[in-house]
């Protein structure tokens, strides 16, 4: 069935031009629509003659009519094109009546492609550009939004679920009610924060809920059994142990049952902010800065609440925060809406983290007041950052320097880790002992982890965790064909959460670019090499004369006075996402770094990779003003990011 013919029609097919400056031709070609693939075959005497070309249904990203050359003759008035994944095609109809058939039948065979186009090309590429937007390569980003692309693109959206319905209440997942013998006495963990696999032993951790503890021989990490009886290591810092026996079990964790009164207590969640002025939490959700930033803090009135929101969505460009009173109705059930009531504060609050339902923005970001930070995934012998080197076994070589060389080992011979080893008398020693100071104060998801130094005999050992993809830039040249624009939106993203975490934390980083951040297994980056990062007062490190410093990566004030700032980190941040959308480019390729100075200085830019869109340029554009105090935050990045991330504006 697949292979019978959906439409067979003899068209005028215009030549592919693959060279540039090649003329062009237009052959008559019997063209045959099937399931699975559009071919042409030459056809002389009414006869259908050999086969031209074929093209996979499910390669084409793009059908839409093409405007007319001027001059047009009779015979080419009716053009559409096929933009497919290894080309572009254009081909003519007798009349409008075909093309409209061809367009329609085209189209349907296509709905559900995965990887349609939102913009196309109204021009013809012709003598090496489309003469629509004079761009000069055939992948260029289109320039004119595809307005079929809504209809016929059918992926689900990953950032925005379907909202629950508020009614009835949403029962709250319980931990299985058979028990056995071996049960009558349990350990049952509550996870304090969310946690990320980092092994293939590994589960994940959903904050604030319930876990059976099935082995703790290891102080550190914890077999552990979730509510659907998946099993695995998580690190033991990220739970809370309650020890309950089989009657408070049943009581407390039986089906269609919530866990406990603890769960409905507005005191355990992050976003509860307590007793604090309205001038207050307007300070932190602006410092936060972030869209749907939010926090629950004790009303004015006596035994009631407040829900306080930071909103970029409204005509003031600093944003504004808005103020929800929480309203109880007649029998007692709490409500921002009055059509989405819940008998608790904490479901009105998770209700409202995945739908808007009547207030400005949705409640994404909990700004917590309690101080709270995410433990180390493997603490280290109770602060102590020294490490038992025999503990570590090297495995193999990851990489070299002039430093010495990072092996893969495995730790306590459970751990995967990355081991930076500083061999004696190196250059860098100092550079490598600052290195790890600085990742001793610096914790966050999104910086590579410090488990531990061996400093006692050489070679010096820095041991993180280990990223399985390696280094950013390498990956991106090897694996960034395959990658998605929005998956390189994310790694941007993902660095960006580290840079901000860092300007909050008053450090700057000096040496930001792909190379210096790394990979893991499930895609997630991380930046790494924190030898130049400096601790600042003011916002301004200035260096000694004769620094080295990477000089395509560096701002004009770097060049000129060797002052270093969270500024400086943007316009690297740039130039790093300039790398992201051109899959590991060296930016400047064609000058040297003098030339690069003298370049930038008269206000030469990076031009716009093929795979960036212009909303995400302006992003990369905006971090390279001349002036410092132009260019945007950290923080202000991030809500960019966010809002292309969230609502898919690539």
């Amino acid at each position: 069935m697949e292979n019978n013919s959906i439409l067979e029609e003899v068209l005028l097919k215009k030549s592919q031009q693959k060279k540039k400056m090649s003329p062009n031709n237009y052959k008559e070609r019997l063209f045959v629509l099937t399931k699975t693939h559009l071919s042409y075959h030459e056809y002389d005497k009414q006869k259908k003659g050999s086969k031209k070309g074929s093209i996979d249904i499910k390669k084409i990203r793009c059908v839409e009519t093409v405007n007319l050359d001027e001059p047009t003759p009779l015979e080419r008035q009716y053009p559409f094109q096929i933009v497919y994944k290894d080309g572009l095609l254009y081909a003519y109809t007798a009349n409008e009546e075909s093309r409209s058939r061809w367009l329609e039948a085209l189209q349907e065979e296509i709905r559900g492609n995965a990887d349609l186009l939102n913009k196309y090309h109204k021009g013809f590429f012709t003598n090496g550009k489309f003469l629509c937007c004079s761009q000069t390569c055939k992948g260029a980003p289109g320039c004119t939004i595809w307005e079929k692309y809504t209809t016929l693109h059918s992926t689900p959206s990953p950032v925005k679920p379907l909202p629950p319905d508020p009614r009835p209440l949403m029962k709250h997942s319980s931990l299985p009610q058979v028990l056995t013998p071996a049960m009558s006495f349990l350990k049952i963990a509550v996870a304090q924060y969310n946690y990320e696999p980092q092994g293939n032993c590994d589960i994940p951790l959903v904050r604030n809920s319930q876990y059976y503890v099935l082995k703790e021989e290891d102080p550190e990490r914890w077999k552990v059994r979730d509510i659907e009886g998946k099993e695995g290591i998580v690190p033991s810092t990220f739970l809370k142990a309650i020890s309950i026996n089989d009657d408070e079990l049943r009581e407390n964790f039986s089906i269609g049952k919530h866990s406990s009164e603890e769960e409905d207590s507005i005191d355990n969640h992050d976003w509860y902010a307590g007793n604090i002025s309205r001038a207050q939490s307007e300070q932190l959700l602006r410092q936060k800065g972030k869209e749907g930033a939010f926090m629950v803090r004790k009303s004015s009135q006596a035994g009631k609440y407040t829900v306080s929101v930071f909103s970029m969505a409204l005509e003031d460009k600093k944003g504004t925060v808005k103020h929800y009173h929480v309203h109880t109705n007649s029998e007692n059930e709490y409500y921002l809406a009055e059509n989405y009531c819940f008998n608790s504060v904490p479901k009105l609050i998770h209700y409202h983290q995945h739908n808007s339902a009547g207030i400005v923005t949705r409640l994404r970001h909990a700004v917590s007041t309690k101080g709270n930070t995410i433990p180390s995934t493997a603490p280290l012998g109770d602060g102590i950052w020294e490490l038992k080197r025999e503990e570590i076994i090297l495995l193999k070589e990851l990489g070299s320097g002039q430093f010495g060389m990072v092996q893969l080992g495995k730790w306590k011979g459970k751990y995967d880790v990355a081991v930076k080893m500083i061999k004696e008398g190196s250059m860098s020693e100092d550079e490598f002992i600052e290195e790890a100071q600085n990742m001793m104060k610096l914790n966050h998801p999104k910086l590579v982890k410090l488990y531990g130094v061996c400093t006692k005999t050489y070679p010096i050992y820095i041991v993180t965790e280990y990223m399985a993809n390696g280094c950013l830039l390498s990956y991106l040249k090897s694996h960034g064909k395959k990658l998605q624009p929005l998956q390189l939106l994310e790694i941007c993203y993902n660095v960006c959460e580290a840079m901000t975490f860092l300007e909050s934390h008053q450090f700057i980083h000096r040496d930001l670019a792909a190379r210096n951040c790394l990979v893991n297994n499930d895609l997630t980056v991380k930046v790494s090499d924190f030898g130049m990062a400096r601790y600042v007062l003011d916002d301004l490190y200035v260096s000694s004369q004769g620094t080295k410093f990477p000089v395509k990566w560096s701002a004009p004030e770097v060049f000129h006075y060797t002052k270093f700032s969270s500024k400086s980190d943007v316009w690297a941040f740039g130039i790093l996402m300039w790398e992201v959308f051109t899959l590991g480019k060296q930016p400047y390729e064609l000058y040297d770094n003098m030339q690069v100075i003298q370049k930038v200085c008269e206000g030469y830019r990076l031009y716009r990779p093929q795979l960036a869109s212009e909303n995400i340029y302006q992003i990369m554009y905006s971090c390279w003003h001349e002036l410092p105090e132009k260019r945007p935050t950290f923080l202000q990045l991030q809500s960019f990011l966010e809002l292309l991330r969230e609502d898919d504006k690539l």
